[in-house]
C-alpha cells in the first residue's frame, strides 16, 4: 500500500509551517522595527492631518518609530482608501478615516468593499458640527439666521469639506429641518472651506470646531450653534441646536484608523492599544478639548460596529435628502 502524501511529507510540511510562524510571531514581537506610513485622506492642514499629529508624537516616543503623513486628498477620501486596500498587510501603513467612510457607500459605487477590504484597528476621537457664518451675516442666533436664509432664498451658499461628507450632509439636513434654500460649495478639505469662509466667497458653513476655532476668536467668523448634546468649552455662550430650538439636528464626527484587512489580527490589537492608552493621557486629552474633540476609545470589534451602523443610519440620511455627488 502507498503512503499517502500527507504521510510523507507530513511531519516536513508541519516543521516548515513552525519555522514559519516562528518568524512571523518574532517580527511581530520586534514591531513596530521600521516608519509606519499613515495615509490622510484629505490635504495638510485640515482637521484630520491636526489629529494624527497628537498621536503621531506619543507613538513615536513610545515605539521609537516616526508615524509618516503620506497626504492622498481628492474624491471624498476614495483615493486615500484605496491607497490602503493596496498596501502590504504587514501593520505597516494605516488610514485615517472619518465616517465619511461609512457615506460614501451611499453615494456611488466604489473601488473597494468598505467592509471586507478593510481591518478597523479602533476609534479616536470624535467631533460636533458647528454652524458658524461670515460676519457680513446679519445673524446671531440660529433663530436670526434661519429669518435671514428665508429672506435670501438661494442667494446663501455654504462650504464644506468635501461632496458628499457630513459637512455636506450637514448643510442638507439643515436646509430641510429649516425649510430653507441654500446651495452647496465643496472643496478640497476642512482648511479651504474655512478659508473661502473667512473671505465670504461663502456665507456659512457646517464645520468641525478644529476648522475654525481660531478664526472665530479672531474675530473673522460669528459661531451660530453647535451639534451634540453639550456646548463646547472653548467657547461656552454658544448654545447647543437643542438649546437654539432645532433638536432634530445631529451631526457628530468620528476619526478612526483601519488596515488593510488581512493584517495579522495580533498586530491590530498591539496598535488598539497603544491607540487608546494614548488617548487616555492627561495632556492628550487637554490637547484635543483645545480644538473641540473628545477622545473616542474602543476596540476592532466596536470600531467595526459603528461603521455598519453608521452606514444604515446615513443610507436613511442620503435616501430622504435625495443627496447626489454632483449637487
Amino acid at each position: 500500500m502507498k503512503k499517502s502524501v500527507f504521510t510523507t511529507i507530513g511531519p516536513a510540511w508541519i516543521f516548515a509551517m513552525s519555522l514559519i510562524a516562528s518568524g512571523n510571531g518574532q517580527a511581530q514581537q520586534n514591531y513596530p522595527s521600521k516608519p509606519i506610513r499613515m495615509i490622510v485622506p484629505y490635504g495638510p492642514g485640515g482637521s484630520t492631518d491636526n489629529v494624527i499629529r497628537i498621536y503621531a508624537q506619543r507613538m513615536q516616543e513610545s515605539w521609537g518609530q516616526p508615524l509618516i503623513n503620506d497626504y492622498k486628498p481628492g474624491g471624498n477620501t476614495i483615493i486615500g482608501s484605496e491607497a490602503l486596500t493596496k498596501a502590504p498587510p504587514d501593520g505597516y501603513t494605516m488610514l485615517l478615516v472619518a465616517n465619511t467612510h461609512a457615506i460614501n457607500p451611499q453615494l456611488s459605487k466604489l473601488p473597494y468593499d468598505p467592509v471586507n477590504d478593510f481591518a478597523p484597528v479602533t476609534t479616536i476621537c470624535t467631533s460636533d458640527f458647528m454652524l458658524v457664518v461670515h460676519p457680513s451675516v446679519r445673524a446671531a442666533t440660529l433663530k436670526d439666521f434661519i429669518a435671514y436664509a428665508k429672506s435670501h432664498p438661494g442667494q446663501l451658499n455654504y462650504a464644506s469639506p468635501g461632496a458628499g461628507g457630513l459637512g455636506h450632509l450637514s448643510g442638507e439636513l439643515f436646509n430641510s429641518l429649516a425649510g430653507v434654500k441654500s446651495t452647496h460649495i465643496p472643496f478640497k478639505g476642512g482648511a479651504p472651506a474655512a478659508t473661502a469662509l473667512v473671505a465670504g466667497d461663502v456665507q456659512f458653513a457646517f464645520a468641525q470646531p478644529i476648522n475654525v476655532l481660531a478664526q472665530i476668536k479672531a474675530g473673522k467668523l460669528k459661531p451660530i450653534a453647535i451639534s451634540g448634546k453639550n456646548r463646547l468649552d472653548a467657547l461656552p455662550d454658544m448654545p447647543t441646536f437643542a438649546e437654539a430650538g432645532m433638536p432634530n439636528f445631529e451631526s457628530t464626527n468620528w476619526f478612526g484608523i483601519l488596515m488593510p484587512a488581512a493584517t495579522p489580527k495580533d498586530l491590530i490589537r498591539k496598535v488598539s492599544d497603544e491607540l487608546n492608552r494614548i488617548q487616555a493621557l492627561a495632556d492628550v486629552k487637554e490637547k484635543l478639548g483645545a480644538q473641540g474633540l473628545d477622545p473616542l476609545p474602543g476596540t476592532p470589534e466596536k470600531f467595526a460596529a459603528l461603521i455598519k451602523s453608521d452606514m444604515e443610519k446615513f443610507a436613511r440620511i442620503v435616501r430622504n435628502a435625495n443627496i447626489r455627488l454632483e449637487n
